[in-house]
């Protein structure tokens, strides 16, 4: 008898906003790829033009850059802006870091420094809410890299929470997500940003190079773990929760025959 391998499900692309030339998805769009999703990779900061509407998108993720979401640069009031499309159209959209302030400056929230002038350029503990929990199992230290945080819109819930800056993951309605914090680095992305932003190290709050490289060989596994499921309930959770149920089926017709 011959066996035909399974064929994996392809999907509708995701959008991927991206905001420096050499920036990567790192291993959000490795692990999208992995799950079905063809990237579609544009740079507003470029000149790319993002799309009218999502309707041949299966969502979008708006990542992190070195600018701020309160920047008076066309590109970040042209993201800012677009953010409607995913939300008109109940699209699932993530933002990280930048994209996730951008998200909050478009549902009317702020985007602003700690009070104390603190970063998290680092490693730091990560609080869950009962919102968070209900969801999902979240890991207990993140990686950060950013001097500015956001506020909770009104509507919006909290999913995790820190010290420094305390709204770390938020969903607004059912497919709108934004986290505080960066998942998607590779060991090789890590390594370049702990190059080419040494200077941030002086910042208060800040860790040092070599706390990045030890924090990632203890919490990065946990974090890893988190990202692959996040990601199946961004942009998964529909098909996830119909296997849920039909497997919770099967399991109940075998316990009655």
């Amino acid at each position: 008898m011959l066996v035909l391998p399974r064929q994996k499900t392809v999907f509708l692309p995701i959008l991927i906003v991206l905001h420096q030339e050499l920036s990567s998805p790192g291993r959000v769009g490795q692990m999208l790829l992995d799950k079905g999703f063809p990237l579609d990779v544009r740079r507003p900061v470029l000149g790319d033009a993002l799309p009218g509407t999502l309707s041949g998108h299966s969502g979008a993720v708006i990542f992190g850059g070195p600018m701020s979401a309160n920047a008076p640069d066309p590109f970040v009031k042209q993201e800012i802006d677009w953010i409607g499309v995913p939300l008109k159209e109940n699209k699932p959209f993530l933002g990280i870091c930048l994209g996730a302030q951008m998200m909050v400056r478009h549902l009317g929230g702020k985007v602003e420094a700690n009070g104390k002038g603190a970063t998290e350029i680092g490693w730091y503990p990560l609080r869950t809410t009962e919102h968070g929990r209900l969801l999902m199992k979240w890991p207990n230290m993140v990686y950060h890299f950013h001097g500015e945080g956001f506020g909770l819109p009104r509507g919006a819930k909290l999913l995790a929470e820190g010290d420094a800056y305390p709204h770390q993951a938020i969903r607004y309605g059912d497919n709108v997500w934004g986290v505080q914090f960066h998942a998607e680095l590779t060991r090789a992305m890590m390594q370049r940003w702990i190059v080419h932003g040494a200077d941030y190290f002086a910042l208060p709050n800040a860790q040092q190079g070599r706390e990045h490289l030890e924090g990632r060989m203890i919490f990065d596994a946990p974090l890893r773990a988190w990202l692959s499921d996040f990601l199946d309930l961004v942009f998964l959770r529909d098909e996830t929760a119909a296997k849920n149920a039909a497997n919770s089926q099967a399991g109940f017709n075998l316990r009655s025959a």
